[in-house]
């Protein structure tokens, strides 16, 4: 086995739950979905379809990371590529953002980070 190979299968992957108020049942039930860490594999496959997702991302690019990631509490895919894309590049461009902004980021929250000191 090489060590890429080695690595992969010692890497633990946690989900990171993102809740979505606007897609919520009601104001105090939000939408949970999860998603896994983004890997160099899926900036790869996002940046041939949207080669400066990096540096200026557009709406587009954040409708395709979150069909991409976006998954149930059991681990299934939330969206289908083709038919779920259009209907999320209707949805408001404030939610798309914050969804998008949570999947990128690096900490789930202050107190797990406090946990990590």
């Amino acid at each position: 086995m090489g060590l890429a190979k080695e690595l992969r299968n010692r890497r633990e992957i946690k989900r990171r739950k993102i809740s979505v108020a606007a897609w919520g049942v009601s104001a105090d039930e939000p939408f949970e979905m999860f998603c896994r860490p983004i890997t160099c594999y899926d900036l790869n496959e996002l940046q041939k379809r949207h080669p400066k997702v990096l540096e200026a991302p557009t709406v587009a690019s954040m409708v395709d990371l979150i069909v991409m990631k976006a998954e149930d509490e059991g681990g299934d895919k939330l969206f289908a590529a083709a038919d779920d894309r259009v209907d999320l590049m209707g949805e408001e461009t404030a939610v798309i953002s914050s969804i998008a902004e949570e999947m990128f980021a690096q900490i789930e929250s202050v107190e797990v980070a406090e946990k990590n000191f």
